[in-house]
């Protein structure tokens, strides 16, 4: 199979792609494979860390604050389109599969202009613009949530999939990293991450708790920052002699944050597509907070599908202060019951079989009924 993959911009883009891709592979290891991504995309670094090449086009999202930039956006749209011909025409793909992003909006249309076949991945609940203009090119629509469909056309295209995950959070379950991270028998853990880059207000309220979960009996956390403000919280840490015992471990970021999550009984997050497919697919209780701060406030609708099935508490930003966070923490430490209850729903909602569900219909035709 030769297929080309496009999404970027954000890892929540571009680690699903990644995980059909090694699908693709394990399946047909003699297979071809090429990534079409943004110049100024998170893509550019990770596609090849990956292991695959990766084409870069010049390619910017609409501003939908300034529409004078618009302008030159559109320009640049039109030359993206003229390079992704290009490509197509060269590399000459079986498939193309768009995974989000404004990248992905040329790369499908163009594919789909020409006949091949094409397929898109949506991973929130609430659509983005590129994927819902592409699913007229589009043969499936796979999706990660049931709640996407009702913002797409054409029901005959969608498949509900959820969203694939990296490998490593499907065999996370039979793996005992509790024992590998020196996590004793009885302990209480709780991870707390806001995304690669951190999250401020996240970051402010667990960094103005710590003292108190510090003091909590057999209590143990992990606090990824993100490299914005890793320095500043690890100087408070030190500051207040938090770090010499071992209980409170602050990072700035974890390629292996499955190790992490599989270890945790609670985890305080935000809402992006990837996250709550890693944290559901770990089968975790959660604090979600979704980012006020994205397009068509889809980190909330993500944050809804779990919490209303009863596998997370949705804490909004603007309701966030230490006082609660603290006190919504301890109450679920002390009530096992409750937490076993969430971790089970969160559990029920976790796919690990979407990459499997995926290539089946790349690879037969599409004959499959999503699960």
């Amino acid at each position: 199979m030769r297929a080309i993959l496009a999404g970027g911009g954000t890892g929540g883009h571009i680690y699903p792609a990644v995980a059909i891709a090694d699908k693709i592979k394990r399946r047909q290891p003699d297979s071809e494979i090429l990534f079409i991504g943004g110049e100024r995309g998170r893509e550019r670094k990770l596609v090849p860390d990956s292991g695959y090449p990766i084409r870069l086009i010049k390619i910017r999202g609409f501003d939908r604050k300034n529409l004078l930039k618009n302008i030159g956006v559109t320009a640049d749209l039109i030359r993206a389109g003229a390079e992704v011909r290009k490509i197509l025409r060269e590399f000459k793909p079986d498939v193309v599969i768009g995974t989000g992003g404004y990248v992905s909006g040329p790369v499908v249309r163009e594919a789909g202009r020409a006949g091949i076949r094409t397929f898109i991945h949506e991973q929130n609940a609430f659509p983005g613009v590129a994927n819902k203009m592409a699913e007229k090119y589009a043969e499936k629509v796979f999706l990660a949530f049931e709640e996407g469909k009702r913002y797409f056309k054409s029901p005959d295209k969608l498949v509900v999939t959820g969203n694939p995950v990296r490998k490593e959070f499907v065999t996370a379950g039979i793996m005992n990293y509790r024992e590998k991270l020196g996590i004793e028998p009885g302990v209480f853990v709780l991870l707390c991450f806001g995304g690669s880059i951190g999250a401020g207000k996240i970051n402010e309220s667990v960094a103005g708790i710590l003292k108190n979960l510090h003091e909590e009996p057999d209590m143990r956390v992990f606090f990824i920052t993100g490299e914005r403000y890793y320095d500043s919280i690890m100087g408070g840490v030190k500051a207040d002699g938090l770090e010499t015992d071992g209980r409170i471990t602050v990072m700035e970021y974890s390629n292996n944050i499955y190790e992490y999550m599989s270890s945790a009984d609670l985890i305080v997050c935000r809402s992006g597509a990837l996250t709550v497919s890693e944290v559901t697919a770990c089968g975790k209780a959660s604090i979600m907070i979704p980012s006020p701060n994205v397009a068509g406030d889809h980190q909330l609708y993500n944050a809804k599908t779990v919490s209303e099935r009863g596998g997370a508490i949705l804490l909004e930003e603007k309701d966030l202060s230490q006082e609660r966070l603290l006190d919504m923490i301890l109450r679920l430490k002390n009530n096992k019951r409750i937490i076993n209850e969430m971790s089970e729903a969160s559990g029920r909602l976790g796919r690990i079989d979407a990459a499997d569900v995926i290539y089946a219909h790349i690879a037969s035709g599409g004959d499959h009924e999503g699960l």
